[in-house]
């Protein structure tokens, strides 16, 4: 250890130890499961997944996960901030690491999402919310479909 530094210092920049920080900061402790999950999902960068996908990841990984605790550990990830819930068409969930306001582009082709910055979109004229109700967020997808070629 260098001179005077605590271990919490010399941890400091250990991905598995920031993860541990982020997850308790949260109010979430870190589990083992969670940790793995965490680590799957927030080391690749800004990404959007499903919780099936990210079961698989896991599986490769050798993480010994049920679907289940992979879907409680995302749904758990969201209620405290640390990732956002994308419904798409009510049938299929994308969980997003990028927890900052964007907006989406969907390729219906893949079902692939793409960020689109919030300073691209402007949202205008809301409706008035609901007694007792206020709006936490607009969440805009633009659905992309390759173009038919005119004959």
């Amino acid at each position: 250890m260098s001179s005077g530094a605590t271990p919490a210092q010399v941890m400091q920049g250990c991905p598995v130890h920031d993860l541990r920080v982020k997850l308790r900061d949260a109010g979430l402790r870190p589990t083992r499961q969670r940790v793995a999950l965490g680590w799957l999902l927030f080391a690749k960068g800004d990404r959007h997944i499903t919780a099936e996908k990210l079961y698989e990841e896991a599986t490769g990984a050798r993480v010994q996960i049920s679907l289940a605790t992979v879907y409680n550990t995302l749904h758990q990830f969201t209620e405290v901030g640390l990732l956002r819930e994308i419904a798409v068409d009510g049938s299929k969930t994308y969980f997003d690491t990028n927890i900052s306001n964007h907006h989406h582009f969907l390729f219906e082709e893949t079902n692939a999402l793409v960020d689109i910055p919030d300073s691209h979109i402007a949202v205008g004229a809301l409706p008035e919310a609901p007694e007792g109700m206020e709006v936490s967020r607009v969440d805009v997808i633009i659905r992309l479909t390759k173009k038919v070629a005119s004959a």
